[in-house]
């Protein structure tokens, strides 16, 4: 047994003192995979092991023991590796085996031949590179992430394996990330490499400045698939230049990049993310006593935490209580199921009756950029909605998928400021990405263009829309917004309401917010009976505007409503406080008609 390595600053030495004891046999790999999740479960090992998230590039060592969170962004095409293959020594013709699995090249020392005759060589197939990026957090809003534990890999077969690669970069997070050293220092590193940075790192979002690198994976021992969120254990060979290959130069461009740019890592373990709240276990799911105490334990002082978080939010929307109900409940949907191609458990908010010529929405996405891990604002301007590329679409040339605005991870909380809208036209570019946003929030789906044909990813955003009248887009629920007060200093009156509110306490805003997403709801077949006889005599009174769709969105806030009180089955006390809510958000709908004629 290897022990005497240091597994995290050479990883490299431990495979091969395994590799060495058992040769072709792959036994070896699964051994390299217990040995590296038995480490990871010592006292605090999770938090000795640097993240390339955290940690400058400059300050670690190649091909040492890394993490690494990230969203894939694209897969590349397969590459071919040896997994094992012979050297012959030049003078003594001593034969050595030698693994493949976790490297870019061959090594070959000095007077080392390689054997192209020797049985044992084999070009295993890699499933390409995909490129990711990486969520970043703000050190001011979020305490330090509990590790997390990880699943193995499974294991590729004899001698062979599929890698996947993919290089990672920065979505526009809550706000700035936790760095070991400042903007200024960074650039210097830039400068010192003598990077000009004409490469292009491929960010969904413009501006993004977060570390990008190329993944490889042996067999995808998990499910991969565009913008998952993954958590990564593994080798990073840092400043590895690729060798010469046979892509053109474009390809060669996009696909090689310098290493000191964008590392090349080596997954040993991974798991898919189920959320990026680090105030959480990271799986919910598991029936762990740990999860199971901590969930029990925040739930039994769920109500309290509701309402601060409702007199917080009533604030920020000026007083407006109604508001802020429907606000709660936008934050903790998700979709929690499709039927064909119906997302169920969406809730796209528009909240109508925004301050035109205001900086009331850019402070209202502060406050919930505050409460979310991952949140973006789009503002609808004509120059935005013409220029900015919304779909990923295929570049031939180089072989990769650009990227573009809305690649984004599920649970992201998309906020459109429609507020900034003026008269102007719309061209043909403009028209694709208003009729991408209305398929992202009617079907939460983004369709990839592939030149040829388009292809469907489905997705799961949060989407809140603010404006002045009825929103263009289509939007679930329109709530008009009703001020209680209007402060002569926006910005000082939302600065001095986040300044009051203490770091725990939003600590569990947070938390809330995360959690109930992730709750078990069901209807007993006596409240769905109660329902359905609700919603006949509904029909009874009112025939012309009560329809399906109403009775389904209904449905929707009741159990947005249920889970926002930590209760997992509806009752008929939350389905009659669901009705109430409709019917004065309806109430106000029409009043506001009234008064503006047919402005909604």
């Amino acid at each position: 047994m290897p022990c005497g390595e240091d597994w995290l600053s050479h990883p490299l030495g431990i495979v091969q003192g395994f590799f060495a004891q058992n040769g072709v046999n792959p036994e070896w790999e699964k051994k390299v995979i217990e040995y590296f999740k038995e480490k990871l479960k010592e006292n605090n090992a999770p938090k000795w092991v640097p993240s390339l998230n955290e940690v400058p590039l400059h300050y670690l060592k190649p091909n040492s023991f890394v993490k690494f969170r990230c969203m894939i962004q694209d897969m590349f095409d397969p590459e071919f590796y040896m997994g094992v293959y012979e050297t012959v020594n030049q003078n003594t013709k001593a034969r050595v085996l030698h693994f493949g699995k976790y490297r870019d090249v061959a090594e070959c020392g000095s007077f080392l031949n390689l054997s192209f005759n020797a049985y044992v060589n084999a070009n295993q197939a890699r499933v390409s590179p995909s490129t990711s990026y990486t969520p970043s957090r703000h050190k001011r809003s979020y305490e330090d992430d509990e590790d997390m534990d990880l699943q193995p890999n499974k294991q590729k077969d004899q001698h062979a394996g599929a890698r996947q690669a993919g290089s990672v970069g920065g979505l526009q997070w809550c706000g700035e990330p936790k760095r070991l050293e400042t903007e200024a220092s960074t650039g210097q590193q830039l400068n010192s490499l003598n990077l000009s940075s004409p490469f292009d790192l491929n960010f969904p979002l413009p501006g993004e400045k977060g570390p990008a690198c190329l993944v490889k994976v042996i067999k995808p021992f998990i499910d991969l698939t565009l913008t998952s969120l993954l958590s990564l254990r593994r080798d990073a060979s840092a400043l590895l230049d690729p060798m010469e290959c046979t892509d053109t130069a474009e390809e060669q461009r996009v696909h090689s990049p310098p290493a000191s740019l964008v590392p090349r890592i080596h997954v040993i373990l991974a798991q898919k993310l189920q959320h990026i709240n680090p105030l959480l276990p990271a799986c919910l799911n598991k029936e762990e006593s740990k999860t199971c105490k901590f969930v029990s334990s925040f739930m039994s002082e769920l109500s309290p935490v509701r309402a601060e978080l409702l007199g917080f939010l009533t604030h920020a929307l000026l007083g407006d209580s109604l508001a802020a109900e429907y606000l709660i409940l936008h934050l903790i949907s998700t979709v929690y199921s499709r039927r064909d191609v119906l997302p169920l458990g969406k809730f796209t908010v528009n909240l109508s009756g925004c301050p035109r010529n205001s900086t009331f929405t850019e402070h209202l996405y502060r406050i919930i950029q505050h409460l979310v891990p991952a949140s973006f604002r789009l503002q609808m301007t004509i120059e935005n909605m013409n220029h900015l590329k919304f779909i990923p679409h295929k570049d031939y040339t180089a072989n990769r998928l650009v990227s573009g605005l809305l690649q984004l991870p599920n649970n992201t909380s998309l906020v459109i400021d429609e507020t900034l809208l003026e008269q102007g036209q719309l061209d043909t570019p403009g028209v694709h990405n208003v009729t991408a946003l209305s398929n992202l929030i009617t079907w939460q789906k983004v369709d990839y263009d592939f030149s040829y044909h388009q292809m469907e990813f489905p997705c799961n955003i949060n989407v809140f829309i603010t404006s002045e009248g009825r929103s263009l887009l289509p939007a679930d629920c329109q709530i008009h917004l009703q001020p209680q007060l209007i402060p002569p200093n926006m910005e000082e009156y939302m600065n001095s309401l986040l300044s009051a509110v203490l770091p725990s306490v939003l600590n569990k805003f947070r938390i809330y917010l995360t959690l109930l997403r992730f709750l078990d709801y069901s209807i007993s077949d006596e409240i769905t009976k109660a329902v359905e006889d609700d919603f006949v005599e509904m029909r009874k009174n009112d025939p012309q505007s009560i329809t399906a769709d109403d009775l389904h969105q209904l449905l929707v806030v009741a159990r947005c409503l249920s889970l926002s009180a930590g209760q997992t089955t509806l009752s008929r006390e939350r389905w009659l406080r669901a009705k109430q809510l409709e019917s004065l958000r309806r109430t106000r709908l029409q009043q506001q008609k009234c008064v503006n004629g047919n402005e909604l």
